[in-house]
């Protein structure tokens, strides 16, 4: 059976994960901190690690991206999106009114992890400006420290599952600010995986670093897939951390490394100078209800 690393139990990234494995035989191993649940993979502890590398709202989980391009060397095996549902949750029975309705005024912090709470801004201003935020670790770290410290009128912003995992209540549902919120994970090992579902597409990731004295290079970097009607379907830049001004460009392209025109670009790429890095070369899981 695969051992799997992720965040805590209940965390957007538990629930994503279950979506995504259904019913097939996976052991979860959960850990605090990003930071473990990389190295788990990379010590021998775990066969994959789940990592959420970009949201509809916040972008680019930059911190995940640096960890995968300078911390590790272990390739995605796979991607997929999945809703990113976050709930106001907490003991109900603290929040309730003398007409037994719920009093969001009566809520005095609200905790959760940063990306979570960004994503809930205009609810929170409605609803409970009042409130104190607080961030930590991960959404269902929240819930449970919500759950230990009962009395206090303190409240979570996390998952359903965080809230059926701690046994708490869901005091207000879907508290987004956006419909559209949805996760990017990516599935981080050393071997393929295999899922009975169909994959929609395949993808490569790659790291493109450009050469110092070569002017123009990013330009020609990208006319080596333009004119072979190649689809980027991200670029980023981030900084290499060797020294002020000095970038690599993250590239997804929607093909798979086998395609013929593809090697073609890697290869008029690398002829200008610049160091290619494949990251992975894996199936996308697109979210079914």
């Amino acid at each position: 059976m695969k051992r799997i690393a992720l965040l805590p139990e209940g965390s957007v990234s538990h629930e994503a994960v279950v979506h995504l494995f259904g019913n097939e035989p996976v052991e979860f191993v959960h850990y605090k901190l990003i930071s473990d649940v990389f190295l788990s993979t990379v010590q021998g502890k775990s066969d994959y690690s789940v990592i959420p590398i970009e949201n509809t709202i916040e972008g680019s989980v930059s911190l995940h991206m640096d960890w995968l391009v300078n911390e590790v060397d272990i390739p995605m095996q796979l991607e997929w999106v999945y809703p990113s549902i976050q709930n106001l949750i907490g003991n109900q029975k603290e929040f309730l009114s003398d007409k037994d309705e719920v009093d969001l005024g009566k809520i005095t912090k609200i905790l959760s992890h940063p990306v979570a709470t960004s994503q809930c801004q205009q609810f929170i201003r409605k609803y409970a400006p009042q409130a104190i935020l607080e961030n930590v670790g991960s959404t269902s770290e929240a819930v449970e420290i919500v759950k230990s410290h009962s009395g206090q009128g303190w409240a979570a912003i996390g998952t359903l599952l965080g809230a059926t995992t701690h046994g708490l209540d869901v005091i207000a549902p879907r508290v987004t600010d956006h419909d559209n919120n949805f996760t990017r994970f990516v599935l981080i090992g050393a071997d393929s995986v295999e899922l009975q579902r169909p994959s929609s597409q395949m993808k490569t990731s790659i790291t493109v670093t450009l050469p110092e004295d070569y002017p123009g290079a990013l330009h020609q970097v990208l006319s080596a897939f333009s004119w072979r009607r190649l689809n980027l379907s991200r670029i980023e830049s981030r900084p290499t951390k060797k020294r002020l001004g000095s970038y690599y460009f993250y590239i997804d392209i929607l093909e798979d490394m086998n395609a013929v025109l593809l090697q073609a670009s890697i290869a008029e790429i690398e002829a200008l100078g610049c160091q290619v890095r494949i990251l992975g070369v894996y199936p996308i899981y697109t979210y079914d209800k």
